[in-house]
């Protein structure tokens, strides 16, 4: 028996909790509590692509949350933001 996860002839969705974590999701099984669809039904390569634009910090939302409380917001910006000031000399 095929895994229908990791089926390329399978069409999926992707999924999203509270936590801004995406998951992969075969179409025709139930989406599990504490889910909802972010992407409808497409094909794995399209539904990967996806996740990879979208899902750029793996880090889960509380953590980012709590994190930005307690360096005064610093670990919500995207590292760029957060980068020291090149030398010019």
């Amino acid at each position: 028996m095929t895994n229908p996860f990791e089926s390329a002839d399978t069409n999926y969705v992707v999924l999203r909790n509270d936590e801004a974590q995406y998951s992969l999701w075969p179409v025709g099984l139930d989406v599990p509590a504490g889910w909802a669809v972010e992407k409808e039904e497409s094909s794995r390569g399209e539904c990967l692509e996806y996740i990879e634009s979208v899902w750029t910090d793996m880090r889960p939302a509380g953590l980012v949350a709590a994190m930005g409380v307690l360096d005064g917001g610093a670990a919500a910006r995207p590292p760029e933001a957060t980068a020291p000031a090149p030398i010019v000399g």
